[in-house]
């Protein structure tokens, strides 16, 4: 397969893979940290309305599914790219970190959390995924001919 088509897969799947991986704990936060009472977070209108309530720990679960799903993200990236590795994990954190201002933008969670959430759960869990998939910070290296060359 061409490398670049096998980079743009190796994308596609870690944003997916990672999307899920955080979709899921999301979805299940409130079996994992009991939401506030009366809170409804099946709907944005129910989790903007419960949002005053939350105590930090209602907090963790979103910093983990936005962290996690970075670090599988990364990780999943790293093993299917053909080269340029750290960069694409790099990528993915990115593509994550947008998606992180966006629902600062659309969430109104506490300044701390979202400083926290931003600066700690995206590029920084990029990197440790593709360290983990040990990814080598520069994936290129030349082919040398087997003909010398000759200056004239």
């Amino acid at each position: 397969m061409n490398s670049i088509l096998k980079n743009i897969l190796a994308v596609i799947v870690g944003l997916l893979i990672g999307g899920i991986v955080n979709g899921l704990l999301i979805m299940n936060s409130a079996y994992i940290i009991s939401p506030p009472a009366d809170a409804d977070l099946t709907t944005m209108a129910g989790l903007i309305k419960a949002m005053p309530l939350m105590e930090p720990k209602h907090f963790l679960v979103p910093f983990l599914a936005h962290a996690l799903g970075t670090i599988v993200g990364a990780f999943i990236t790293v093993k299917i790219a053909a080269n340029y590795k750290l960069p694409l994990a790099l990528l993915i954190g990115l593509l994550f970190f947008i998606g992180g201002i966006y629902t600062v933008f659309v969430l109104p969670a506490p300044l701390w959390f979202d400083v926290v959430d931003l600066v700690g759960a995206y590029i920084p869990m990029a990197w440790i995924g593709a360290k983990l998939a040990r990814a080598k910070p520069t994936q290129q290296r030349r082919r040398r001919s087997s003909r010398t060359r000759v200056d004239a």
